[in-house]
């Protein structure tokens, strides 16, 4: 077990635009702080305006950012969004391919290398991987981005934007399950590809993320200039419910494109204090997982956490397994940041009850300011 264990990459090549360890600086220690917020729509109502409204919120959060060297190279600046199908319905006739109806896809936002060589051979192992999973590759498109706003820093460490289209699988017996498909082919993608060493290009390899139900667009951008940037989010004709935006200040950190926010899951202003426990008890239990819902597929997305990211995306990494294992977002937000409840006499003894029994699964994640 500990060969097996010890052949498991978390740590890629050095990522474009960023140092090794070297000295006192090791990514380990990588932590934000940063400033965040949200458009819903409470009756699920898909509109370009929230788009527009969330854009507007991410721009006032500039104070809550920062900048480099250069006053156009932000730390980090995204949003997530709702896929939005009549969008992407169009534009995939454009490039010549159809799309199922909304839910029986995927799309993936992936960062990939500048060189169309490299690009292509990256590509080529992403649909190796779709098929082996039973899943079917509909399609790729090129993102429209535009990075004459942005500074040296940041075009020079600027990956290509383009985003896959995947089928759900005939085996795939509902939406969760078609989610966690998903999920396993990122995650072996990452394995392979940004953690093998043996791809060319790989270090570039990156998924903001990979769903049937959101997509995230960022970047290592100032707020103002994710609009400017990704041509997609003008368009009328995209259209969400929900919209959450964030600005990142890089505290202790280099700010890198996939370092940007937000995640798949969340967003996150705080430090994680713990960081370096939850990593360790995660990496321990781990080999031992076994799971209803994944069967054999859990142990494809070991290891859960990839430690060369920032300590927000590793909560996040957590978070999205718990939830994907078949518990509710809430339920996995209360495992990992319990109210204090030990010594909490007017708690209702089940809510006391529910902690105490999640205290023997999982320890806290301490330390955060807003998730």
């Amino acid at each position: 077990m500990q060969k097996a264990n010890a052949a498991i990459q978390t740590t890629p090549a050095t990522p474009p635009g960023l140092p090794a360890k070297q000295g006192l600086y090791d990514p380990q220690f990588e932590h934000d702080a940063c400033g965040l917020g949200f458009v819903v729509n409470i009756k699920g109502k898909k509109s370009h305006q929230t788009v527009t409204d969330a854009l507007l919120i991410l721009v006032n959060l500039d104070h809550r950012g920062a900048v480099g060297c250069e006053h156009n190279t932000g730390d980090g600046a995204g949003i997530l969004l709702q896929v939005p199908h009549d969008f992407f319905a169009a534009q995939a006739t454009k490039l010549g391919f159809k799309l199922p109806a909304f839910g029986d896809y995927g799309v993936g936002m992936v960062f990939l290398p500048k060189s169309p060589i490299e690009r292509d051979g990256v590509k080529r192992e992403v649909e190796k991987i779709i098929s082996a999973e039973g899943q079917a590759l509909l399609g790729w498109r090129d993102v429209p981005t535009d990075n004459s706003a942005l500074g040296k820093s940041a075009v020079a460490a600027e990956p290509h934007m383009a985003q896959v289209f995947i089928g759900k699988g005939a085996s795939v017996k509902d939406d969760a399950a078609f989610e966690r498909k998903l999920y396993v082919i990122r995650k072996v993608a990452e394995q392979k590809i940004r953690y093998g060493n043996k791809i060319d290009g790989g270090k570039w390899f990156y998924v903001s993320s990979l769903s049937s139900r959101t997509i995230v667009y960022k970047g290592m951008l100032m707020p103002e200039q994710v609009g400017g940037y990704y041509a997609d989010l003008r368009d009328p004709a995209f259209t969400t419910a929900l919209a959450l935006v964030h600005s990142r200040f890089s505290t202790n950190t280099f700010p890198s494109w996939d370092r940007a926010h937000p995640n798949r899951y969340i967003a996150h202003n705080g430090e994680i204090n713990t960081l370096r426990g939850n990593v360790n008890w995660m990496r321990a239990g781990q080999a031992n997982f076994i799971s209803d819902l994944f069967g054999k597929d859990i142990k494809k997305v070991i290891p859960v956490i990839n430690e060369d990211n920032s300590d927000s995306a590793q909560f996040d990494n957590c978070v999205e397994l718990l939830t994907l294992a078949g518990r509710e977002l809430p339920h996995a937000m209360m495992m990992m940041i319990p109210e204090p409840w030990e010594n909490h006499e007017s708690m209702d003894p089940a809510r006391r009850a529910f902690y105490e029994y999640h205290s023997c699964l999982i320890e806290p994640w301490d330390g955060p300011a807003s998730m």
